[in-house]
């Protein structure tokens, strides 16, 4: 083997910056990943690990292995690639590009590459010899008929797809399954002798055996049959395994958790403050099974102290067990119709942990100081131990406080002075956070109803009354001063941060705006407050519903970050998850943070640090979105269900979006959307104006825009597809455009604000 060392850089003796942190990570330290791409830049050709080892002067077989290790870490991230020659080299920005593979139905796809530059387009031919999520390594090819870069797979550095479900047909004598997954656009194939018991048209989990390349399909074996695809409950079995839900809990947890018991230990009480003579009270819906919070609050000279007292699971889950590793490992609890799977096991997120109605509980408190005006002053926490008065439902609560109910105020007859006292401070409170420019927009979720056998009866809207926005008050204030304090503290901790609209949809939201006469104050950078003024100057409006839309649509998704970046849609420079320890692991990592402040520890000797937190961050991100979408795919298979016996009825609904292909179509009263696909419309040639929201024809200068009524009949509805087809009957009087009116306060009934903060 020739040296190089006369020519090269010197990289035996040359100093790692690295060297530090390698050291602390590593029993047997080896150069960085930084240093090993320093060096192939440097040498400026590629180099086989021999060569590499050589390079830095590594001889011994603990050495040579760490190394060999750490060049596949790099090669299946993407840093690194490894030619046919067996030698590394470096993946060039310019003309090679790592990413992740986002397949599409329609059987082509797109890279999304690690740098965040835009996606490249991957033809359906490229696509044949990949499956969605997998990791490659591109260049681009050129540019397709759309003026999109596309892309050419140069080598695949991971599979990530190795268990499927969906639905086991034959066909020709051919076996094979359609997956649920419709970014799995590959049908797989099934040999005789991989079928198992699977018999035509039933749900089952197929394993990957043979990955898909550009003269095969995908191979797989049946290792699991769900049951029949009309089955009840099929919808979540299915939704589990298709989105990689964990929902069985590891032997060591189960032995881990053994020894407890629904009651909480004498020794566990002690040391601290006593608050079970306190009359604290949880609030919730009235399915709710497990209980984060309880609230209480006295008035005093200056406005009023708020206690909100928290399921200390911190206590029971600590740092590395199995409870924690599982409850890492899933991140947040997941909620389908009729089904939870919980983050953390029954013992716990029902038992000791749930502040249930006259029991013992342990609790970490935030305790509030607001003045007259509904602003905190002053914040503190501890550790207690509490006894819930009462289980109270936001039902109950509502009509107590709001409806003046005698019969409901006379069950509650000793609570009553503490609930109307809870709700002065909510108003003055409520006061302060419309000053404060927080934004509330009008939204409506729903809920699916069943009958017997799971049938389902009917979707109604979740109404949210003033009881829901007063716990939801009181959390968000929580929230912020557990940011605040940790700050303070200078801890490594995990934010909920919420950026404010990027420059693009900015420019985006305010072309439209202009088209609509109205204008959207803040210049570069709008506020909270700028938002809500406009929303509050168009109310009465016919289109005030388009106006919101477009508003909710220009906002940037909420996440979970070390970095502090503040909280756009609450308008404050820092917002934490702190209220729902037993459901969220966000909220666990805050209360381990906080109990490390309260021992006095220094914020160096934390089991956490940046660098944790901000992969900690990513993971709890994507498992979130993760259980989001599982929860939707849940949602659109039994609204499919729903409308299955309903085709040929008309209704009457509103335009809720615009694309290029047609325009989906929500029902008036029955919550259930579709699509009137563009090829069913009058004859004419459309045109999509994406700032707009709307088609625009050609010849009939008919339009269709985001808010509009029309009335419809459901023409087909695919449960395999999850999709509901909608014909176009007639479309109601467009809504005319008046003139920005002068901005008020926004108006109070039913509102929602942005990302639902409750707990």
């Amino acid at each position: 083997m020739t040296s190089d060392s006369n020519q090269d850089t010197d990289f035996k003796s040359k100093a790692d910056p690295f060297a530090q942190r390698e050291a602390e990570k590593y029993e047997t330290p080896i150069p960085s990943r930084e240093l090993i791409l320093e060096l192939l830049q440097d040498t400026g050709r590629p180099l086989g690990r021999k060569q590499i080892a050589e390079k830095f002067g590594l001889e011994s077989a603990d050495n040579l292995e760490a190394l060999r290790r750490r060049l596949r870490a790099m090669e299946r991230d993407g840093q690194l690639l490894f030619n046919r020659r067996q030698k590394y080299c470096l993946v060039n920005n310019k003309d090679l590009i790592a990413g992740r593979v986002l397949g599409h139905s329609d059987g082509f796809g797109f890279l999304k590459p690690d740098d965040g530059s835009s996606d490249l387009f991957l033809s359906a031919r490229e696509m044949k010899a990949l499956m969605h999520n997998d990791r490659v390594v591109a260049h681009v090819a050129g540019l397709d008929r759309k003026g999109r870069r596309e892309g050419a797979v140069v080598e695949v550095l991971e599979r990530n797809t190795h268990q499927v479900v969906g639905r086991f047909l034959k066909e020709k004598g051919f076996n094979f399954v359609v997956a649920e997954n419709k970014k799995i656009s590959q049908d797989i194939l099934i040999p005789k002798e991989g079928k198992g018991k699977a018999k035509n048209g039933q749900m089952v989990v197929v394993e990957i055996v043979q990955q898909p390349n550009q003269r095969h399909q995908p191979v797989g074996k049946v290792i699991e049959v769900l049951g029949k695809h009309m089955a009840p409950g099929m919808e979540i079995e299915v939704a589990i395994r298709s989105h990689d839900l964990p929902n069985e809990w590891p032997d060591d947890l189960l032995e881990e958790i053994e020894p407890l018991k629904n009651k909480v230990p004498e020794k566990a009480k002690k040391g601290r403050v006593d608050l079970r003579e306190t009359p604290l009270v949880t609030i919730d819906g009235e399915d709710a099974r497990d209980f984060d919070d309880a609230v209480y609050c006295k008035k005093t000279p200056k406005g009023w102290k708020l206690l909100v007292a928290i399921a200390d699971v911190s206590h029971y889950v600590q740092v590395n067990s199995p409870l924690d590793k599982e409850a890492s490992s899933r991140s947040t609890s997941v909620y389908f119709p009729e089904q939870v799977i919980p983050m953390l096991p029954e013992i716990l997120s029902n038992g000791l942990c749930s502040l249930n109605p006259e029991v013992d509980r342990l609790c970490m408190v935030c305790e509030l100081y607001i003045n007259e005006q509904g602003k905190v002053v002053r914040s503190r926490f501890f550790e207690a131990v509490m006894r819930s008065h009462a289980r109270l439902t936001y039902t109950d609560v509502a009509k107590v406080l709001v409806d003046g109910d005698k019969k409901l105020a006379k069950k509650y007859h000793k609570l009553l002075p503490d609930l109307e006292e809870l709700y002065a401070l909510y108003k003055a409170m409520r006061t302060a956070r419309e000053q404060r420019g927080a934004m509330d927009f009008d939204t409506q979720e729903t809920k699916i109803v069943f009958g017997e056998n799971r049938k389902i009866e009917k979707v109604v809207p979740i109404e949210r009354n003033d009881a829901h926005k007063l716990i939801e008050e009181f959390m968000i204030s929580a929230n912020s001063a557990a940011a605040r304090f940790l700050n303070r503290k200078k801890m490594p901790r995990l934010l909920r941060i919420h950026e404010g609209p990027s420059v693009e949809k900015l420019l985006t939201l305010r072309t439209f705006l202009g088209e609509m006469g109205l204008h959207l104050g803040g210049g570069e950078k709008p506020t909270p407050l700028d938002y809500m003024d406009l929303l509050a100057s168009v109310q009465g409006r016919a289109d005030a519903h388009l106006i919101q839309t477009v508003l909710l649509r220009s906002m940037s998704q909420a996440v979970y970050s070390p970095e502090t970046k503040g909280h756009f849609g609450l308008s404050l420079d820092a917002y934490a998850h702190f209220t729902s320890p037993i459901r969220r692991y966000p909220d666990l990592l805050v209360h381990r943070a906080i109990r490390h402040c309260i021992a006095d520890k220094p914020p160096e000797s934390f089991a956490y640090g940046f660098p944790e937190m901000l992969i900690l961050g990513e993971h709890c991100s994507a498992n979130e979105r993760r259980a989001d979408e599982a929860t939707r795919d849940v949602m659109s298979w039994l609204k499919c269900e729903y409308m299955m016996d309903k085709l040929g009825e008309e209704f009457s609904g509103i335009i809720s979006a615009v694309t290029g292909f047609g325009f989906f179509v929500e029902l008036s009263g029955i919550y259930v959307e579709g699509l009137v696909h563009i090829s069913s419309l009058p004859r004419d040639y459309f045109h999509f104006d994406a700032t707009s929201h709307q088609l625009k024809g050609e010849k009939t200068g008919m339009n269709y825009r985001l808010g509009d009524k029309v009335k419809i009949k459901v023409a087909r509805v695919d449960l395999d597809e999850k999709k509901i087809d909608f014909e176009l009957l007639q479309k109601s009087k467009k809504a005319t455009t008046s003139k920005p009116r002068k901005a008020r306060k926004p108006h109070k009934s039913k509102k929602k604000h942005l990302n639902h903060e409750r707990k």
